[in-house]
């Protein structure tokens, strides 16, 4: 099994002057604990005006930054947005990112799931999915031709050579973001690693992971020419200390997290308010004075915990054969000093028993081979993003402007 750190760079409001690079400068010292500790990825998402809940526009220009300063951690985009960049910008981007690192760039794209993010870039929630499927197309012989062109729908591009070249050969993994089960299929099916921004059980995790190499193994179909990347990554809230309780009460980020996934998923299209207009970390404050209950119970989800309450939980998961667990606790208020106290402990007391794994290594070249066949299981039951120890809010402020 392997170990991801995810960042989406919150900054909860009230914001003072310095907030936003402390924030950065912070996230960059963590990614640099993570490799010295031995961590294998950090992923980074591309949004765009999600104020509070993601500062993160740019995540190549971090990556960058961080390739300067670690040396092992594979730095992952999680996500690229192909709606919102023109594919050239994207080869040369990654490209760059993968000399910069020395071949350490994870490629990761996605759609973008909201009318925010999509409107101010000439794009829409209706035709997001071709403008996906076209950019694939057009990106991948970037990589490897002298020269390319593409003459699509939505992009007319001449024929150029897009320099430089990645060091990976034909280019970095490739994997796409999936927040529901059709889009864990829909990722194997094209073979990519599937990126799941979901928070599930274990047993929810197997159904996941069954879906997924099934659609790889049985019903593969590329859409361009490019290496597969089989593997299933699932995202966890994370937050280790000494003991439970003192976990949960460092992991409050974890709920607002939460919160602001489901305030803003209960929004048509998951518009966004007016800028200014709501204030989230005062909502979720809100929130949490009236459903105390709920937010105890939604700490006691995801790796959050002692060392032992979340080695019990790790071997669940073990069990569902998952490839990466992401582990997100730059989140809400979650301090800097608890973050880097949390990824030293886990790396510490957990991280030995799972990061050599050769039965499962044994049983994935044992189902991409046809050896073993996976049953396909019926998977209605696990279509909840959130988990059913997750928070469940009702806007009190509906949206209004993009």
């Amino acid at each position: 099994m392997k170990f991801g750190i995810f960042y989406e760079l919150q900054l909860p409001r009230p914001w003072q002057d310095g907030d936003e690079l402390r924030l950065y400068q912070d996230a960059l010292t963590q990614l640099e604990t993570a490799d010295r500790l031995g961590y294998d990825y950090a992923w980074v998402v591309e949004h765009h005006f999600l104020e509070e809940y993601s500062h993160s526009p740019a995540p190549e220009s971090f990556l960058a930054a961080a390739s300067q300063r670690t040396k092992s951690i594979r730095l992952g985009h999680g996500i690229f947005q192909l709606t919102t960049n023109h594919p050239t910008r994207v080869a040369e981007r990654v490209a760059v990112l993968d000399l910069l690192s020395r071949g350490r760039c994870e490629l990761g794209m996605g759609e973008s799931a909201s009318i925010t993010e999509l409107t101010p870039f000439g794009r829409d929630m209706e035709t997001k999915r071709e403008v996906f499927e076209e950019a694939v197309r057009a990106i991948f012989p970037m990589f490897t031709r002298v020269g390319t062109e593409h003459h699509g729908k939505y992009f007319d591009i001449p024929l150029r050579n897009v320099v430089p070249k990645p060091v990976q050969k034909p280019h970095p993994p490739l994997w796409m973001a999936c927040s529901q089960l059709p889009t864990i299929e829909r990722a194997g099916q094209n073979g990519f690693g599937a990126l799941g921004f979901q928070f599930v059980s274990a047993d929810a995790a197997h159904a996941w992971v069954h879906a997924y190499y099934n659609a790889i193994t049985k019903r593969l179909k590329k859409l361009a020419d490019y290496e597969i990347n089989p593997n299933i990554a699932l995202v966890s809230f994370f937050m280790c200390a000494k003991t439970d309780e003192e976990a949960r009460a460092r992991a409050d980020g974890a709920t607002f997290f939460q919160f602001a996934l489901r305030y803003y998923g209960a929004s048509q299209n998951r518009q966004r308010p007016a800028p200014g207009t709501v204030n989230m970390w005062d909502e979720y404050n809100r929130w949490k004075r009236e459903n105390p209950e709920a937010q105890e119970q939604a700490l006691r989800g995801g790796l959050i915990g002692s060392p032992e309450t979340i080695r019990k939980k790790l071997r669940r998961f073990r069990t569902s054969h998952i490839d990466q667990v992401i582990m997100l606790n730059q989140a809400g208020k979650n301090t800097h000093d608890h973050i880097c106290e949390s990824l030293e402990l886990f790396a510490k007391e957990v991280l030995p028993e799972f990061q050599h794994d050769p039965e499962h290594d044994a049983w994935k070249a044992g189902v991409m081979s046809g050896a073993i066949e996976l049953e396909e299981i019926d998977t209605t039951a696990f279509t909840d993003r959130y988990g059913k120890l997750a928070v469940n809010v009702t806007p009190k402020v509906a949206a209004n402007g993009s």
